[in-house]
């Protein structure tokens, strides 16, 4: 017995050396990287002076996208963009355009987080002036008309002006509504009437 047992030691440890060793190389290989650049964030292409339309399933258009330059990443499927100018044209409702210094458009372009000197203007109508914010930085949820910040605002019209610290729009309703520290002064309609 001493004998069979003896020769089983030596036995037991080839193997022992031998799972070793293959648990050593899966432990060390490592994972294979594709080599298509999808893993980079290395723009695939540039667009300059760039004019995308949105349509809905109607075929009706929902909304414009400017931009002096659109650089699309294949890692994650988003733009940034350069200088966008967003546009909502309405038939029924005054034209409502989104500016800013830069952007960055998720993949489906459902959302566009803009920054540096954001602006939106809604048009004038027949009762009244021209709407314009200013803002540092804004998100616009394009398909659902609506917009949101938590920096500070200010919003003029005419001589009227109102400001405050975030704020969500909603294009459909025509509402802007303003979340903390709001100040402003609101001109009457009887003092705009008067000579």
């Amino acid at each position: 017995m001493t004998r069979g047992s003896t020769a089983l030691l030596p036995l037991s440890l080839l193997i022992a050396l031998a799972a070793l060793t293959f648990w050593l190389r899966y432990a060390t290989e490592l994972p294979t990287v594709p080599n298509d650049g999808k893993t980079r964030h290395d723009p695939d292409f540039v667009v300059t002076d760039a004019k995308v339309r949105k349509l809905d399933k109607d075929g009706k258009l929902q909304y414009t996208l400017l931009a002096d330059e659109i650089r699309h990443y294949p890692d994650d499927d988003a733009s940034d963009l350069a200088r966008p100018k967003l546009v909502y044209l309405f038939p029924t409702r005054p034209t409502v355009t989104i500016s800013a210094e830069q952007g960055h458009a998720n993949s489906k372009g459902e959302q566009v987080d803009l920054k540096d000197r954001v602006e939106m203007r809604r048009a004038a109508t027949g009762k009244h002036e021209e709407l314009v914010l200013e803002t540092a930085e804004l998100t616009v949820l394009t398909d659902e008309e609506r917009a949101f910040t938590k920096s500070p605002v200010v919003i003029t019209q005419g001589k009227s002006w109102v400001r405050g610290v975030g704020m969500k729009v909603d294009h459909q309703l025509q509402t802007y509504v303003l979340e903390s520290q709001v100040m402003g002064q609101i001109e009457s309609q009887p003092a705009r009437k008067k000579p």
